[in-house]
């Protein structure tokens, strides 16, 4: 699982990378969470509004921060898929 955050470093780009590490961390899920800051990226998977959470390639949620329970349960859906 590859997993992305797109934002340009706002606080609310920094809340959602805090939340998705420690919702990563309390599930056990092996991967690693990567915050990507180039606007040029954030075209390329089609986010116009920042956060952006990108797993394995698809755009899952953007413009807003989860909170660790609304994740949890994003995230446990995309894994059973």
């Amino acid at each position: 699982m590859e997993i992305l955050i797109l934002g340009i470093g706002c606080p609310k780009c920094q809340a959602l990378e805090k939340v998705v590490k420690e919702v990563v961390e309390d599930m056990k899920i092996d991967t690693k969470v990567s915050h990507i800051y180039d606007i040029r990226q954030f075209v390329k998977y089609g986010v116009r509004i920042t956060p952006a959470l990108i797993i394995d390639n698809k755009v899952v949620l953007e413009g807003k921060v989860p909170s660790r329970e609304e994740l949890k349960n994003l995230m446990k859906n995309i894994i059973k898929n």
